[in-house]
């Protein structure tokens, strides 16, 4: 009763799941940003007596802060599908067990009829009391082969049983796992709202004109890392053609600029970073992890110098944003909350390495 107990309940459980804004351009030469035209003596003091620039560098590590978020749900989302998958395909071997076992036990009870029937004695052993030395060998032989039958079915049913006792234990514990991804990506999401709200509630502080030099900033920030990393030589050696699916990634991701930043999104009308590379090389029939953290641990690593279009740049020390090389200096990515798919310039952020998916 207890392994039927199990067994419906690692069902009943999967039953329940079954049921359950302006682009920025950056390239190898990039322009350097147009001067603010919101210099206005009167203009505003920007919150809590900060500087726009202290306000731009705040704003930009809540979102930094998302973004790491991000990646630990999307992280969560694709182990809690896994699981999802794994405790569909335990429940049908289950069942499938369960089948097995009712059939196993209709034929041992079969047998166990036949000898009640034949006052215990299975025709073989019968014929073994015959005079007759033909039926006397042929009723030897019937018995042998009773015997392995029944040893056969008994044998069956055991290993039948201890395979549906694993199947439950292993849907338990796959749930369990669920859950926990679950939990997960329930405070991931808290943290991502978290953060996305207080860099808007800073920006929203700022009047139209603060916001507008806001984004000058920005632009000023990414040409200045931009600019230093091709001073580097960089670039210099780097001129080498996209292979064959590199191309129709690149194609799939440019095509989808001016298209808005979600987080956890992966298209078709939106996407966080990594949503937009994983799409983009499945599209080429590639298919790659889901999250920048992965394709950093999971795809093979290349030098900067070697880098050509197609390639994935891995940003930060926690490898929390991607974008998509396309060469001359630019990637194309989906840069934070309140932006569009754009292309921007590859050094214009920290570079922790470059990954190529089809190596």
């Amino acid at each position: 009763m207890n392994r039927r107990h199990c067994a419906a309940a690692a069902i009943t459980l999967v039953c329940a799941l079954a049921v359950l804004t302006v682009p920025t351009q950056a390239f190898a030469t990039p322009a350097p940003p147009s001067p603010s035209h919101s210099s206005s003596p009167t203009a505003p003091a920007v919150p809590q007596g900060k500087s726009l620039e202290e306000v731009r560098q705040e704003i930009d590590a809540l979102y930094r802060k998302a973004g790491a978020a991000t990646d630990a749900y999307n992280l969560a989302e694709e182990q809690a599908k896994k699981q999802s998958g794994e405790i569909v395909k335990l429940a049908q071997a289950i069942v499938a067990g369960q089948a097995k076992i009712a059939d196993l036990k209709s034929r041992a009870g079969a047998q166990a009829r036949e000898q009640y029937r034949t006052g215990g004695l299975p025709p073989g052993a019968q014929m073994m009391l015959s005079d007759d030395p033909r039926l006397f060998m042929d009723g030897v032989n019937r018995v042998w082969q009773g015997q392995q039958a029944a040893k056969g079915v008994l044998g069956e049913l055991t290993r039948t049983q201890e395979d549906l006792e694993a199947y439950t234990r292993d849907a338990s514990s796959n749930w369990k796992k669920l859950e926990a991804n679950r939990l997960k990506q329930a405070k991931a999401k808290k943290r991502i709202n978290g953060q996305i709200a207080a860099a808007k509630k800073l920006e929203s502080q700022l009047e139209k004109e603060e916001r507008a030099r806001l984004l000058e900033l920005e632009q000023e920030a990414e040409y200045k890392a931009q600019t230093a990393w091709l001073g580097s030589g960089a670039l210099k050696e780097i001129n080498r053609e996209a292979s064959a699916r590199g191309k129709k990634a690149v194609a799939f991701a440019t095509a989808q600029i001016g298209k808005p930043y979600v987080w956890g999104a992966e298209g078709p009308g939106s996407y966080d970073c990594s949503g937009l590379t994983s799409q983009a090389w499945a599209a080429a029939g590639r298919p790659i992890p889901r999250t920048s953290q992965e394709q950093w641990r999971q795809l093979p690593h290349i030098a900067v110098k070697d880098m050509r279009p197609g390639d994935l740049i891995i940003y930060h020390g926690d490898a929390s944003h991607v974008g998509m090389y396309i060469g001359d200096g630019a990637i194309v990515h989906a840069p934070r909350p309140g932006r569009n798919v754009t292309l921007a310039g590859a050094g214009s952020m920290e570079i922790l390495g470059v990954v190529r998916p089809d190596r």
